[in-house]
């Protein structure tokens, strides 16, 4: 039985190098063909034109590219695109592109399913089948980066790591794919165009800072009451709000970079006076922004959006406490394609 054939794309420029003099070529060729494989993001060794045939024949003999293929792309009316993306052993994740007059952000998964269980959202009813290695969650950009220039005329702006799954439960995997999309022999994207969105890992945000990462961080908050925030995201009881605002004090005072909270208002659960005083009591402890998210139902009832009344409540009483906040209308729900939809129906 013949051996399994590694990704090529989990070796290091270095080892590609290696892999080469150790077969009686030159090291340069293993930069060649990392460039082909980052930078131009081929899926065939086929399509390496500047590398002899023999040498594509060897790489073929001895590794695969388990690259993404896009499945099925879903256009909103406003614009928005949503791609079904089909990974090499079968699962499907969900990508979206979301345009602005100003610019195009790519939001990609980092999970097939989700680590977490926010009741609230779709994904995490498909609970986790398997974290994205870097190469997926890279394709993943590299495809929207595409459609970017294709319907918009531009390359894309941002990216946010806000579909589907909890990118800190996938730490490793999701930094090495930044380190890729920010390299300059990748996509060459600014860190500071990147936001990874949590739901709340202390350890790991603590981490973070101390990596001293430069992308942006973003908290999925939706409650600064516990028994609140359990109740809707019940790993809170896990990671309760204390030890969440430790590991937001800490990432501030080594980063310096303020923090974004993401909070949807639900009539009946986090609606009252003292839900907005709790927000404005936690967003004290570090400098941050929040942006109010519309709701996108998921199809049982249980959840409903604010009344306009109670959304106004809460941008008052924040910008009377000198806090910025802004209201995030929601893109591409007439195809499921909106925070918290993405696996509703696939």
């Amino acid at each position: 039985m013949k051996p399994k054939k590694k990704d090529i794309r989990a070796l290091t420029k270095e080892q590609l190098r290696d892999f080469f003099v150790a077969n009686g070529d030159k090291a340069f060729r293993g930069n060649q063909v990392y460039e082909w494989l980052w930078g131009k993001v081929v899926h065939s060794f086929e399509d390496m034109t500047n590398i002899s045939i023999a040498t594509r024949e060897m790489l073929q003999e001895n590794f695969v590219i388990n690259h993404i293929e896009v499945d099925n792309i879903q256009r909103s009316k406003d614009g928005t695109v949503k791609n079904a993306v089909r990974l090499h052993d079968g699962l499907v994740v969900e990508s979206v592109l979301i345009p602005t007059d100003t610019r195009t952000t790519a939001c990609v998964s980092s999970q097939v399913g989700c680590s977490l269980d926010c009741k609230f959202c779709a994904t995490s009813r498909l609970k986790r089948m398997r974290n994205l290695n870097p190469d997926e969650i890279y394709d993943q950009v590299a495809a929207i980066n595409k459609e970017s220039l294709l319907y918009y005329n531009h390359k894309l702006s941002n990216i946010v790591f806000m579909g589907m799954g909890e990118p800190l439960m996938n730490y490793n995997n999701v930094i090495k794919s930044i380190e890729k999309i920010t390299s300059p022999e990748g996509l060459g994207m600014s860190p500071k165009r990147i936001t990874v969105s949590t739901s709340g890992v202390p350890k790991i945000i603590k981490k973070m800072a101390d990596d001293d990462v430069k992308f942006n961080l973003a908290v999925s908050l939706h409650s600064a009451i516990d028994e609140v925030r359990t109740s809707i995201m019940p790993f809170n009881a896990t990671f309760p709000l204390k030890d969440l605002r430790e590991s937001l004090e800490y990432w501030y005072e080594k980063t310096q970079r303020r923090i974004t909270y993401e909070y949807v208002v639900w009539g009946g659960i986090n609606d009252r006076k003292e839900d907005i005083e709790a927000l404005i009591q936690f967003c004290s402890y570090v400098p941050c922004k929040v942006n109010l998210i519309e709701y996108n139902p998921i199809d049982d009832g249980e959840f409903q959006q604010a009344s306009p009344q109670e959304i106004n409540n809460y941008i008052s009483n924040l910008e009377m406490h000198g806090i910025v906040v802004n209201v995030r209308r929601s893109r591409g729900k007439d195809i499921d394609a909106a925070c918290g939809q993405l696996a509703n129906k696939s």
